[in-house]
């Protein structure tokens, strides 16, 4: 790479070209939006027509508003389809013309720009070169060439340097490493200039079933997906844009972390979420014990919420005698018997048979009354009467899931009743806890998020007044869902996910090695089990490190293979400065005044951000030191990683990426989940730059 490129002039007028005209296209944009936005006259048609219309001029004006994020970055040219002409195409974030409508940049996303991440030396795809641009905004600051056909291999690492070397492949190499090599920003940026082959085969392959992303620490899979779901909504805008396209990633953290990657390509539309944003009309927040996380999360749990609620469907004890005009009006035990069985056989939800046992209920009592009352009159008559609402209240209530939960878990009664040949009583038993004096005062759990969602789906919503039922009551469903980190879920949770899907259409990415928490999947077939079957699963790995160093992998390896032996790891693409300092703790002496003393050095160094990555019960601690040294900081759990050194919960570091890395006491970590070591190889595999080791209690063998 090199600042003295002949065309570097000219290159940079024609990057200054397309940002004028992509001003012009937000001018002419907000122009019409002006001429279309001139008062409520005209008809309904019209109306709605303008209003389509001005929609989608405001989704094209926020296309258009790029922030700092470069417009162009690279270049291809190929011979023409007639003739030997030549001809260029200006690679980019998104489409821009000129003032005739002729294309100044494509977008990375059309099938034109396709050899630019695909093409080899041995596959060219019809170039003649492939240029690189670096670039700040609208600065150009260097180029890279890469020339294809006789006597070019095009990709100058892709031949003669051997099946291991981890450079082998790639494209735009020098380009690569000033994009890796820059400091992070604490949010997560998008790889739309260095996408290498491997990472656009996955971006580009067929919406259809599930798509499995196996990647390690370093590789991508996170920015893949992210960008798979731009290019799928480019490519499939109809219908996915009315579909919805949804992002459920594992922890808020995380959410803000990539919360800019998808607007930076143009799609502002799509919904990030935790699971438990899915559920309505619930405050999270509770904790609890990995063991009834665990029970939480089993598949067969969903039979004992199914029980829980047929528990709810019940025959009286005894018959129900109330006055009416001058006789009474009477509802027979095993009348009620029959009320409920019918209901049973008619209706898979639960909730949407309350009108049809109210119904039968008043009819079966108006056929008691001498007078011959109409069942409708009977129903005037004693609606309101308190032992009617007990009659519908013991038949059949109206529930919520968060009702019906609080109600299950704060009876051990109720436990026993829905669990007795699902659960031993040993599981069963972790499920009850002290009964709040009101639902709303409940504050769920994380895995409780799942079991609501099942109740939501069995339940059904509640009918309205007039009997009918709200389309904003049911569970949404997504054309396209993208979850990361999926090895974690449980069976539960992937059952919720599962059930958002409108077609089967889903990218999961994750890393077996990084599975943690009461249910870890040991390979991707625990996870498939729970995911669509419309069409069959493809699983595709990511093999090449980009993010973290040689020095850092060579450490985290070992973990690796003590925690999931077989598994095989990425390759690093590039060399750190220094490898791993292991600072140890003398016996008395202070482990967490050698921390302050850690993250003094490494905040003093400065640029980029860093991260203290500890067990969830030495964050107070270690914030208090930092506090009383005068050391600025932020707790990831509050704030994400918006100060230049965070404290970050190990379990919730999966996922994140910094320049500097302070793992404190490594036993504790391990000690803090089920799969102790694969929490430890995520902790160790965050750093891009450096990462320092602070213990006291001896390393982990792993380690060693």
């Amino acid at each position: 790479m090199t600042q003295q490129h002949p065309e570097m002039a000219e290159e940079q007028a024609y990057i200054v070209f397309a940002y004028e005209c992509l001003e012009a296209s937000k001018t002419g944009a907000m122009k019409i939006r002006e001429l279309t936005s001139s008062g409520p006259g005209g008809t309904f048609q019209a109306r709605l027509e303008r209003n389509v219309f001005d929609e989608n001029l405001v989704h094209r004006l926020e296309q258009l508003e790029l922030g700092d994020a470069a417009l162009v970055f690279g270049r291809i040219d190929r011979t023409a389809d007639e003739g030997d002409e030549i001809e260029a195409f200006h690679i980019g974030r998104l489409a821009v013309a000129d003032a005739n409508r002729e294309p100044v940049v494509v977008d990375w996303r059309a099938p034109v720009a396709e050899p630019f991440y695909r093409a080899t030396g041995r596959e060219p795809m019809g170039l003649l070169r492939r240029r690189h641009f670096v670039v700040e905004s609208a600065r150009l600051l260097a180029l890279e060439d890469e020339l294809f056909g006789e006597g070019h291999l095009g990709i100058g690492h892709d031949e003669g340097l051997g099946g291991e070397d981890p450079r082998q492949g790639l494209r735009g190499y020098s380009t690569l490493l000033t994009a890796l090599g820059k400091s992070r920003t604490g949010q997560l940026g998008d790889i739309v200039a260095t996408i290498q082959s491997e990472q656009d085969e996955i971006i580009r392959s067929p919406q259809g079933g599930v798509l499995v992303v196996q990647g390690g620490p370093g590789t991508g899979k996170t920015v893949v997906a992210l960008h798979r779901a731009a290019y799928l909504l480019y490519t499939h805008r109809f219908p996915l844009e009315d579909q919805g396209v949804l992002v459920i990633g594992p922890n808020r953290i995380f959410l803000r972390y990539i919360e800019r990657v998808l607007p930076s390509l143009g799609e502002a539309g799509v919904e990030q979420v935790i699971l438990a944003d899915l559920i309505p009309d619930a405050t999270f927040g509770g904790r609890e014990s990995s063991d009834i996380a665990r029970v939480k999360g089993q598949k067969k749990i969903a039979r004992v919420i199914d029980k829980a609620i047929t528990d709810r469907e019940r025959p009286l004890r005894e018959d129900v005698v109330l006055p009416y005009g001058t006789g009474y009006a009477r509802l027979r035990v095993e009348e009620s018997v029959n009320i409920v069985k019918a209901a049973r056989r008619r209706f898979h939800r639960h909730n949407a048979g309350r009108r049809f046992v109210e119904n039968e209920v008043w009819s079966a009592m108006a056929a008691t009354v001498r007078s011959g009352a109409e069942a409708e009159d009977v129903r005037e008559s004693l609606r309101e009467l308190p032992e009617m609402r007990a009659v519908f209240e013991r038949m059949w209530p109206l529930l919520t899931p968060t009702q019906l939960l609080h109600d299950l878990f704060g009876s051990k009664a109720l436990l026993k009743l829905a669990a007795q040949g699902i659960l031993p009583e040993s599981e069963y038993l972790l499920l009850h806890r002290e009964r709040s004096e009101s639902v709303a005062d409940v504050r769920w759990t994380t895995a409780d998020a799942a079991l609501l969602d099942e109740a939501r789906h069995l339940l059904g919503p509640k009918p309205r007044r007039n009997g009918k039922i709200d389309d904003a009551d049911e569970i949404r469903t997504y054309g396209h869902i993208v979850v990361d980190e999926v090895q974690d879920l449980t069976p539960m949770q992937l059952r919720m996910v599962t059930r958002r899907s409108l077609s089967g259409s889903m990218t999961v990415v994750g890393d077996i090695a990084q599975a943690t928490g009461p249910l870890a999947a040991n390979d991707w077939n625990d996870v498939l089990e729970h995911l669509p079957t419309k069409k069959d699963p493809r699983v595709v790995g990511l093999s090449v490190g980009y993010r973290i160093p040689a020095q850092i992998m060579e450490l985290a390896d070992k973990v690796m293979l003590a925690a999931t032996p077989g598994l095989r790891a990425p390759r690093s693409v590039r060399e750190g400065d220094e490898g791993p300092a292991i600072i140890p703790v003398a016996a008395g002496a202070s482990l967490v005044d050698a921390v302050v003393a850690c993250a003094a050095d490494v905040t003093a160094r400065g640029g980029g951000r860093a991260a203290i990555i500890c067990a969830e019960d030495s964050i107070e601690e270690i914030s208090n030191a930092l506090n009383t040294a005068g050391i600025k900081h932020g707790l990831a759990r509050a704030a994400g990683l918006d100060q230049d050194l965070s404290i970050v919960p190990a379990t919730m570091a999966k996922g994140l990426e910094l320049d500097d890395v302070i793992v404190v006491e490594p036993a504790a970590v391990v000690a803090e989940d089920p799969q102790g070591l694969r929490l430890l190889y995520v902790t160790l595999t965050r750093s891009t730059r450096s990462l320092s080791i602070v213990h006291q209690q001896p390393l982990p063998n792993a380690m060693l």
